[in-house]
């Protein structure tokens, strides 16, 4: 699959640390918020809202942090917070590009550091249309490896729930459907006795550029500096970087 695949896995399996912990924990209070007041409070007729408050749970967010974002999404809290979903998008070094997903309450705050952030970083702003042709909408359920446990079982497990593909990433196996079967393959994995690491909606790439080292190390110093922004959510970009480079970059 993707590099970002391939990174994203990687960071995923990384300790948090902990100065970064609390910006952690404010995205993913944000996403149930978001989710709350777009499909109500009731976890059992949202399924967004139950796959974002199994990943806040999967990140060790207390329960009463996440009671209080249910109740301010679905507008039982006084201090809600009508939070817009914007999508900017970019080219990085190497001609990489990227997709940066934002959550925010001040749509001008949030343009203004985005682009900061990708200007300084090598990157340059691009129109609205033309990057996002470049990925497709998909869901990635990443499932904790066992003893004993193949590709074909998982396969056999998440096939009828809608799962397209199933792919060794090392420590995991990622499943990868489409963005709207997201909570059914997660359900069916449960269903089936498998360890969920986390199931989340991704763009993933139609076309990866390949990157050395250099380049890459540039690229993923531009997305270090994207996600460190409290409006930033996810960055999804398409550059395919191995292995040993990502270990030789990230170390």
């Amino acid at each position: 699959m993707s590099g970002h695949s391939k990174w994203a896995t990687t960071k995923h399996k990384k300790a948090v640390v902990d100065a970064k912990r609390g910006k952690l924990f404010a995205k993913l209070i944000k996403t149930i918020e978001v989710a709350a007041r777009t499909g109500g409070g009731d976890v059992a007729g949202n399924p967004t809202l139950a796959d974002a408050i199994a990943k806040a749970k999967g990140q060790s967010v207390p329960n009463d942090n996440i009671d209080r974002a249910v109740k301010r999404g679905s507008g039982e809290g006084a201090d809600s917070v009508a939070y817009e979903e914007i999508t900017y998008e970019a080219y990085g070094p190497a001609g990489v590009a990227l997709l940066v997903e934002c959550l925010t309450d001040n749509r001008n705050r949030a343009a203004a550091e985005v682009r900061t952030a990708i200007t300084r970083n090598g990157g340059n702003p691009a129109d609205p249309g033309s990057v996002a042709y470049l990925f497709n909408r998909k869901g990635i359920v990443l499932v904790t490896k066992t003893d004993g446990l193949t590709e074909d079982d998982v396969l056999l497990a998440v096939l009828d729930a809608g799962a397209e593909e199933v792919n060794d990433m090392g420590e995991a196996f990622e499943v990868v459907s489409d963005a709207t079967d997201t909570h059914a393959v997660r359900l069916a994995c449960a269903d089936a006795g498998l360890t969920v690491d986390s199931a989340d909606i991704a763009w993933l790439p139609s076309v990866s550029v390949q990157l050395e080292e250099e380049p890459a190390r540039k690229v993923l110093k531009l997305i270090d500096a994207l996600e460190d922004l409290d409006d930033v959510q996810n960055v999804w970009f398409n550059a395919d970087v191995s292995d040993d480079v990502l270990e030789a970059v990230s170390g």
